[in-house]
């Protein structure tokens, strides 16, 4: 029998972060679990041409994990660089099992563990279990008519096949998102054809990147001015929440005025200008971060389809579009997200009640700090419900977790217990007010729709205030919002 005191599953952030607080507290017996051939996660899977941050480096990494930064948005070579080396620096390879996919959780009410089953058909055992997968890891692709009778080559931007050669190739981009965006002006300008199919425009804003010097990096690399840095990034960007729930009028003021005067910067066509334009207020969908995306779209070889010129079907050749025209392709690139809302965890997990999580979802995902689910002892996850974040850096809010994530298992083991739950009515109490909290936010009432929604209409993505008060909420462990039983 595999039995470990906790099971993590996945190897990007999250559980690199769950594996090192586990060490220092000196709770060593684990194991991580992941269903690739490698580790490092999002930064080592994600690794189409443009991949690269949007938000600044210094604050997009593990906050006592300083690294010596070449720009200020590092792009995903240097990411997976530096995942790599904190894994190393941590040992965590040789805690680590690869391609285990896991197919099956389950949460057994007699001997207080839970059971993981893999795709290999193996089990492991283990007394807590965080889910640490990601809610950007399982890539959706539609199913649009007479997909799989094209001839040429398709893929997500997630599954990115480096083998093919795309120059000088006729290709369409399904999508108009933040892969997207980085996609289009990384290749726009060595494939014969470029078409991009837009769904719905967002709103753009000037990328303010910097290179650093061979001095400044070796400077960003001490621990000391990483911490200065750090702390003025946080909390510059920080402020803009103040736009997403407090001031929507300062948001288009000032953020919506920018964007525009970005577009009629960029482009000078005014028909290109009126179908990158949305009509929603800034915001409400992802904003995108580039200086290139527009100058791409500008280029002769590049066509931009609307919703009056979708996607209607697919044939053995290409595209054809909702106009009635046809476009002859050799390879579609599906940038088309991920299912981040309704199906957040890709394998099923029973609970304590015999009741699979998604079941207990059945109206929309919700988690008591995003993080644990009544009904499913010492089960934790990271970016659960309502955890993303619009204005900083996702790792803060994982960081976050950890807090309450370690002071829930610290205080069961303390205790002599086997198991800690979240109470129905904390539970519901802190989904309630994350709810009317979010009715003030423009994700809510910004006039469109986004993957931050989920079939409900709930935002379930998005956390409805500062950081810094998610930070204090998991950091203040309430006993008595929990149940401990042996």
């Amino acid at each position: 029998m595999k039995k470990y005191q906790t099971i993590i599953i996945g190897s990007g952030f999250g559980g690199q972060c769950a594996a090192i607080n586990l060490l220092k507290r000196g709770m060593s017996d684990f194991v991580i679990l992941e269903r690739r051939d490698f580790v490092g996660g999002t930064w080592c899977q994600n690794s189409y041409p443009g991949a690269a941050v949007d938000v600044q480096s210094p604050l997009y990494s593990i906050s006592h994990e300083p690294y010596a930064w070449s720009q200020m948005f590092a792009d995903q070579k240097e990411l997976e660089v530096y995942t790599n080396h904190v894994i190393d620096k941590y040992k965590l390879r040789e805690k680590t099992k690869t391609n285990c996919n896991v197919t099956k959780v389950e949460w057994d009410n007699e001997q207080h563990h839970w059971a993981v089953e893999t795709e290999k058909g193996e089990t492991f055992y283990g007394q807590f279990l965080i889910n640490a997968s990601g809610p950007l890891s399982t890539p959706v692709i539609p199913d649009f008519k007479g997909k799989d009778t094209f001839k040429g080559k398709s893929f997500h931007t997630n599954d990115w096949d480096h083998g093919y050669d795309y120059k000088g190739k006729k290709v369409a981009v399904i999508g108009s998102g933040a892969s997207a965006a980085q996609v289009i002006p990384a290749i726009a300008g060595d494939v014969a054809e470029l078409h991009i199919f837009q769904r719905t425009p967002h709103w753009v804003l000037p990328r303010p990147d910097y290179k650093f010097s061979p001095i400044q990096q070796k400077m960003i690399g001490n621990k000391y001015i990483h911490k200065a840095v750090r702390t003025a990034v946080y909390w510059q960007l920080e402020t803009r929440l103040i736009g997403f729930k407090y001031s929507k009028l300062a948001l288009g003021l000032i953020a919506q005025r920018e964007a525009e005067k970005f577009i009629k910067k960029q482009i000078k066509d005014p028909k290109l200008r009126a179908a990158v334009t949305p009509d929603y207020t800034i915001g409400c969908k992802r904003i995108i971060i580039s200086n290139t995306l527009y100058p791409a779209m500008c280029q002769d070889n590049v066509t931009l389809h609307t919703k009056d010129s979708s996607v209607a079907s697919i044939d053995k050749t290409g595209i054809n579009t909702s106009k009635g025209e046809h476009i002859d392709l050799d390879l579609i690139i599906y940038s088309t997200g991920y299912d981040a809302t309704d199906g957040p965890i890709s394998y099923p997990i029973i609970g304590k009640k015999k009741q699979a999580l998604g079941d207990k979802w059945s109206d929309f995902p919700r988690a008591y700090l995003g993080t644990t689910i009544p009904d499913f002892p010492n089960f934790f996850m990271v970016i659960g419900p309502n955890t993303a974040i619009g204005h900083t850096s996702a790792i803060f809010i994982i960081e976050s977790q950890m807090n309450y994530i370690m002071k829930a298992i610290e205080a069961t083991l303390d205790q002599g217990r086997k198991a800690i739950e979240v109470t129905e009515k904390a539970e519901d109490k802190y989904t309630t007010m994350i709810h009317k909290e979010m009715d003030k936010t423009v994700w809510k009432t910004g006039g469109c729709d986004s993957w931050y929604k989920n079939k409900s209409g709930h935002i379930i993505a998005m956390y409805p205030g500062f950081s810094f008060t998610y930070h204090l909420k998991t950091n203040n462990f309430k006993p008595k919002d929990h149940h401990f039983y042996s």
